[in-house]
């Protein structure tokens, strides 16, 4: 069956290296064309939390990953759709190189196969602030490498001079790919970074707005907007009549069950310090059948009153670590519900919370270890299986997981581990204790809708 959205306008922006300036382009051009009152909906290839945060902002949607390692190549399409259900233009933004994916595995969650998989069009970016005509043989090679990748345009960025951009034109032309936008340097468009790259959102307030705006001036300025539109809407239908992922119809429940265990509630982490989370958990735990409700541990000096579970997500506690430890009557109100045995999922930032202290700060106390930042970047897909009977999966149950971080845990693994990690390296980590589930690593539930049954289930019955 093919969805009627499945032919979506829809385009990817890559380009040959990170830096090149995906993210401004991307999130400028999500921008622009909402402000000509389309409706855009926002999307990123890979892992990353941080950049959906600005195309949120940029479009007014959630952002939305597209990650064929975390997922499978299988649910890019559908959760495309899912996404994209209802909106004028669909708007994806690449992942480093566009050619470049997982380590050792081809193309696999590159850009390109990306691409490929939604049969979109591809718009490279490309620094040019050191190069001429040599810009010809850069974007010749990308055009070449795969024929199935469809570079319908280019754009060039950070552009010096009317000079140096007529000298691109003219050997971008020789290549027979057109030239859709011309961006020279702007220093109000950059946003900051730190160690675990840009600074996200929820952290800039007016500043991101402002930033937002001047990316979306800075595009709407220097592209050719009709021009990308309609390499949009040549796109035409996805591949094997996709059709939208969807996370399930609520569930019924027995009569006998009380209305508080029928429909448990479900208190997910937000604010500043915990901002990494992909939108389809809080509608997976709502299609099981749980109330979702957000609280933010920079703030709030309890749980919301009547939380059976909770979740918490990745982020930046380390940043926070001196606020989060201020927050006492929170941290306790949380080692209280971790202590009753009742189900607590926490990813990265989220271990870090639980745990006896970070950086010699006192945090929740739930888990007996230390965690403290490191000069050393951990990062990149790993292949898992559950260690442990948890609240979130059974023993034996494979998952694919992303680690992004530089804290170290100590202990690294708990008696009972979380998971035992596959690829690229075997070793065990993370903690299951009581209804307990906390990990480094950060899994996509849309890849095991059955993780967010089981977590919900358990809200019921603990």
């Amino acid at each position: 069956m093919t969805s009627p959205d499945s032919g979506v306008p829809r385009l990817v922006i890559a380009a040959p290296s990170s830096g090149s300036g995906k993210t401004t382009v991307a999130t400028g051009l999500m921008a622009a064309l909402a402000g000509r009152g389309l409706a855009v909906s926002p999307h990123k290839v890979g892992p990353d939390y941080i950049d959906p945060g600005y195309h949120a902002l940029a479009t007014g949607r959630v952002g939305r990953n597209l990650d064929a390692y975390l997922c499978g190549p299988e649910l890019v399409g559908p959760l495309f759709l899912h996404g994209a259900r209802g909106c004028d233009i669909a708007v994806v933004e690449g992942v480093m190189g566009l050619y470049d994916g997982a380590a050792g595995e081809g193309e696999l969650a590159s850009t390109a196969q990306v691409a490929k998989l939604l049969r979109a069009p591809v718009v490279l970016v490309v620094d040019a602030s050191s190069q001429s005509r040599s810009v010809a043989a850069l974007v010749h090679g990308f055009v070449s490498w795969d024929p199935e990748v469809r570079i319908g345009g280019v754009i060039l960025n950070k552009v010096a001079s009317d000079r140096h951009e007529v000298l691109l034109r003219e050997a971008v032309d020789s290549v027979g790919v057109p030239v859709l936008g011309v961006l020279r340097r702007a220093a109000r468009v950059d946003v900051p970074s730190r160690h675990l790259g840009l600074v996200p959102v929820a952290e800039r307030g007016s500043d991101a707005v402002d930033a937002v705006a001047a990316m979306g001036a800075q595009v709407a300025a220097g592209c050719d907007l009709e021009a990308l539109v309609g390499l949009a809407r040549a796109a035409g239908p996805l591949p094997g009549g996709s059709a939208p992922w969807t996370p399930g119809p609520m569930p019924t429940h027995h009569p006998s069950r009380s209305v508080k265990k029928s429909t448990p509630r479900v208190a997910v982490a937000g604010g500043a310090a915990f901002t990494f989370s992909y939108a389809e958990h809080t509608e997976l735990l709502a299609a099981a059948g749980a109330e979702v409700v957000t609280f933010d541990p920079l703030r709030d000096e309890e749980l919301p009153e009547g939380t059976a579970g909770l979740v918490i997500g990745g982020g930046f506690p380390e940043v926070y670590a001196a606020e989060l430890s201020a927050n006492e009557p929170l941290r306790k109100s949380v080692a209280e519900l971790a202590f009753s045995g009742a189900p607590v999922a926490a990813e990265c930032a989220g271990l870090l919370y639980l745990c006896r202290e970070l950086d010699g700060l006192p945090m929740c106390g739930v888990l007996d270890a230390s965690a403290r930042m490191s000069e050393r970047l951990t990062l990149g897909y790993r292949d898992a299986v559950a260690v442990s009977d948890s609240a979130l999966a059974g023993a034996g149950t494979r998952m694919r997981g992303h680690e992004f971080h530089r804290t170290v845990v100590e202990p690294g693994a708990g008696a009972a581990p979380a998971w035992g990690m596959r690829a690229p390296e075997r070793r065990v980590e993370g903690f299951v204790e009581r209804g307990v589930h906390a990990s480094y690593l950060h899994t996509h539930w849309a890849a095991e809708p059955g993780v967010a049954r089981r977590f919900v289930e358990r809200c019921r019955t603990s």
